[in-house]
């Protein structure tokens, strides 16, 4: 049973070893493989993971969102809130973290006010929601960071060009939210607030804040990785163990997958040909089978233009279960909750669906 769950909450990284090792039939293991790999990227995914789980660990992200639906009267303005909590904060702790601090009191919130009939359309709405918020800034999201680093963009460039989107997207999610009901709550209740270690609060924000410097290069990513492991085992090592280990092995093993592709001539001609001018197209494609992160390291070896790539496999978060990595984390929360998984599935794909028609209806009207 532990063997077949393993499989289960790991498909994406065991699929990205499988496509590593047969590649290695096609081009012998060699000490280039070491090319292939961007330890800076993993360096700063590494750092930036690591804080964030800090945060999560001392419940400030559960603090602020029990504050502000505290205050909260009606069912729609709770939706409204815990769906803008995953759009921003999504852009800064990563679309992943965003669902895993906020799906779960989500949970426990709609079963406090009885609203339990909400838990699948709002589950949906933040997911998407922390797929699309998530996609606005280089840290938002793996692919972002992956490609913000290996294009060597500009944040100007970066922003400018993924903003229509989330403009559009936010909008979108807020008139979606607005036909959740009127129906009275009285959240405030008398839950207890535990207060956040002071001490643990300021290094983690220090760390934060140096993690920042390292995204946008002000900060050279090896002292940021000594000085980030060296707080955390000196003061909470134990977030090191809530690190998700496999997203970064999932990283290498594709590194190594697409360094060898980039070296056998006829596939390599093949995808250049195809990705080529399709970049949004490919992106949105290869992301509904591979996952939008896999695919933004696979096409990225076949194409210069960063903007085009950079839209496509933020957009290709959007349709299938799997086509973003974090979608995986709000189903498996309603798994648990023993909720109809057949209809959360129709729910999230046509939602899923209808946002990813509108944002691509906008791409073809700017492209023009």
């Amino acid at each position: 049973m532990k063997v077949l769950s393993f499989i289960k909450n790991e498909a994406v990284m065991l699929v990205s070893l499988l496509l590593a090792v047969i590649s290695m039939f096609f081009v012998a293991p060699s000490p280039n493989y070491i090319n292939y790999i961007d330890f800076r990227t993993l360096t700063l995914l590494f750092c930036l993971m690591t804080v964030m789980a800090g945060f999560n660990q001392m419940g400030l992200f559960k603090i602020m969102a029990e504050k502000l639906l505290g205050r909260a009267k009606q069912l729609r303005v709770v939706i409204i809130i815990l769906v803008l909590l995953c759009f921003f904060s999504s852009m800064i702790i990563t679309n992943d973290v965003a669902l895993i601090t906020f799906v779960p009191f989500t949970i426990v919130t709609l079963k406090l006010a009885e609203q339990s009939r909400k838990l699948i359309f709002t589950v949906t709405l933040e997911t998407v929601a922390a797929n699309l918020g998530s996609m606005l800034t280089p840290i938002g999201n793996p692919q972002n960071l992956y490609l913000f680093s290996a294009y060597d963009m500009s944040v100007t460039e970066f922003f400018e060009t993924i903003f229509p989107y989330a403009l559009l997207s936010l909008i979108m999610l807020i008139a979606f939210a607005l036909f959740s009901g009127k129906y009275s709550l009285n959240l405030a209740g008398n839950r207890e607030i535990k207060k956040p270690d002071t001490k643990l609060m300021v290094i983690y924000l220090f760390l934060f804040v140096l993690s920042l410097l390292g995204v946008f290069r002000a900060l050279n990513y090896i002292f940021l990785l000594i000085i980030v492991v060296t707080a955390v085992l000196l003061f909470d090592r134990k977030s090191l163990l809530k690190v998700d280990y496999s997203l970064i092995l999932t990283f290498v093993f594709l590194f190594v997958f697409i360094g060898n592709l980039g070296n056998i001539p006829s596939v390599s001609k093949w995808l250049g040909n195809m990705v080529n001018g399709n970049e949004v197209v490919a992106g949105v494609l290869t992301s509904q089978v591979f996952s939008n992160v896999p695919a933004a390291v696979l096409l990225s070896g076949f194409t210069q233009n960063a903007n085009s790539l950079l839209i496509g496999v933020n957009l290709g978060g959007l349709g299938t279960l799997i086509a973003s990595m974090a979608s995986l984390i709000s189903f498996k929360f309603i798994q648990k909750e023993n909720t109809d998984t057949a209809k959360y599935l129709l729910v999230f794909t046509v939602v899923n669906i209808i946002f990813l028609a509108l944002n691509l209806a906008l791409w073809l009207l700017m492209s023009r």
